[in-house]
């Protein structure tokens, strides 16, 4: 009888612990599938594309990402957070404007890059640089830097609503 008393207890401890598991994946899941939602793309003139038949402005982020610590901080505690991606997906079109030293990209994208780092005055602004562009694609805000500012302050400063 003891036996079965502690077989039964056993089972709903596995069981406790089996849906704790599944509930901390499935949070990482979902987590992560709002991140991926809001998709970055590097192609500049496919992204203007887009912002005009969804009607959404475009977030350029010039970046260092194998780099440049601001860059690579920015994409950390900002870019990466579930609250962004899904603010994005549902607001922007995102375009990674990327100058990496050790990752490889293709000719074309680096002759985008370079033509696009010389449109926005990148030389003289630095890494990293956000650009906010309404869908015809005409600049409406833009700075350069990353000072630890918050998902909820950078929403805020695209949305219009602060400035940097």
């Amino acid at each position: 009888m003891h036996v079965l008393r502690l077989c039964n207890r056993l089972t709903r401890l596995r069981s406790r612990m089996f849906i704790r598991k599944l509930f901390a994946i499935l949070l990482v899941f979902f987590a992560l599938l709002s991140w991926a939602a809001a998709g970055w793309e590097t192609d500049y003139d496919k992204a203007l594309e887009k912002a005009k038949a969804q009607n959404k402005r475009v977030l350029l982020d010039f970046t260092g990402s194998d780099w440049c610590g601001p860059c690579i901080q920015l994409r950390k505690e900002v870019f990466s957070r579930p609250e962004f991606g899904a603010y994005a997906a549902k607001n922007l079109i995102l375009v990674e404007i990327d100058y990496p030293q050790r990752k490889k990209q293709s000719a074309e994208l680096k002759k985008q890059n370079e033509k696009l780092s010389q449109q926005y005055g990148i030389d003289q602004k630095g890494f990293p640089t956000l650009v906010v562009l309404d869908p015809a694609g005409k600049v409406l805000r833009e700075f350069t830097g990353y000072d630890g500012e918050s998902v909820a302050q950078l929403i805020s400063w695209i949305d219009g609503k602060t400035s940097k």
